[in-house]
């Protein structure tokens, strides 16, 4: 009785034995794929449980999709349980139909691992190119939107330097033309033209400043409450202007509007001080919570290029309109009895 019980007893100690080396061997699957893959296939040889260890590390071998390795290892795992069967059962495996259904089990589990074994590594890359899409999505997300806020950036530039130069090239015009002014006017002149050019310098900083940091325009930026010192300043360097406001409610108005609108009529002025020298500008403001804002602005019509445009002719009228494309309004302009009309509408919810 125990002469038949040993052999039992050492067959299992074997299976075990070999099942727990196909588990180890399966660590190094990844880094050594096809000669883990061969080693465990003729563990099962020897031991039915070694089978799962080897089931494993093939279909990590066919992940790989390197058909060099992937052949051979395939035979050894189709023939090698084969052969185990066979040698442990060759009294009761003598028939030709069992050998045949050994070998057709075999070829249908190795074909099952080797088709799955391939759509993993397809699900796997799928998977990547759909992580791969969205951090590209991603990137050229973040990449739109620091354009984005270097075109406000820009925009922002356009306006401060174009109103200053322009009111620096207007103060030296006169400077430069009129012989009737005094010592003191000439140097009461002189010395606006050095405060605009240090003006200038400063906001070109500021600007600058926020766009090294990558950021936004940093607060404060002027709003609506600021319009009364831009027309104070245009003023003083000669500029005619005639205000109507009529604006209720100002201080309700969002500042990323109230920006936009001071930036509107800064550059409104600019340009008329480009096209339409010495003329009378008429400015109107209107609005309320609810109804939005109305920002027209008129000057007589040579603004519209009679004489043709300056350098940058035009280009002004294109930025207004993309300021109001930004702030959700509309942009109009037109020459209407004799004068060059524009007409701005903000939204300016309740």
């Amino acid at each position: 009785m125990n002469r038949e019980v040993a052999p039992g007893l050492a067959q299992s100690a074997l299976n075990l034995a070999l099942f727990g080396a196909g588990l180890a061997l399966m660590r190094w699957r990844r880094r050594f794929p096809w000669q883990v893959a061969l080693a465990t296939a003729l563990l099962t040889l020897y031991s039915t449980t070694a089978a799962g260890p080897a089931y494993v590390t093939y279909v990590s071998l066919c992940t790989h999709r390197r058909w060099r390795q992937i052949v051979p290892v395939a035979l050894a795992t189709w023939l090698c349980p084969a052969a185990q069967i066979l040698w442990s059962d060759a009294d009761k495996l003598r028939g030709l139909s069992v050998t045949g259904v050994t070998m057709a089990t075999g070829s249908v589990i190795v074909g099952g691992l080797t088709v799955f074994g391939l759509y993993l590594r397809t699900w796997r890359d799928l998977g990547a190119s759909r992580r791969q899409a969205a951090l590209e999505a991603q990137a050229h997300r973040v990449e739109q939107a620091k354009l984005a806020e270097r075109v406000n950036i820009a925009h922002e530039m356009h306006d401060v330097l174009a109103h200053r130069i322009s009111l620096l090239a207007m103060l030296a015009g006169g400077l430069a033309h009129r012989t009737d002014l005094t010592a003191e006017q000439t140097r009461e002149a002189a010395q606006a033209i050095q405060e605009n050019a240090h003006q200038s310098l400063n906001e070109l900083r500021a600007v600058l400043g926020t766009l090294r940091r990558d950021g936004g325009v940093e607060d404060p930026q002027p709003n609506l409450a600021d319009l009364d010192a831009l027309f104070d300043e245009v003023r003083a360097a000669g500029q005619q202007v005639e205000v109507a406001d009529t604006v209720e409610g100002r201080e309700l108005l969002p500042a990323q509007t109230g920006r936009h609108a001071y930036r509107i009529v800064q550059e409104a002025l600019t340009n008329a001080r480009k096209h339409a020298p010495g003329t009378r500008v008429r400015a109107e403001l209107g609005g309320r919570p609810g109804q939005g804002l109305r920002i027209r602005m008129s000057n007589p019509a040579p603004y519209a290029g009679s004489s043709g445009p300056g350098p940058g002719g035009r280009l002004g009228l294109v930025g207004l309109a993309e300021r109001a494309r930004m702030a959700g309004g509309t942009l109009s302009h037109a020459v209407q009895d004799g004068r060059f009309v524009l007409d701005v509408r903000l939204p300016w919810e309740a």
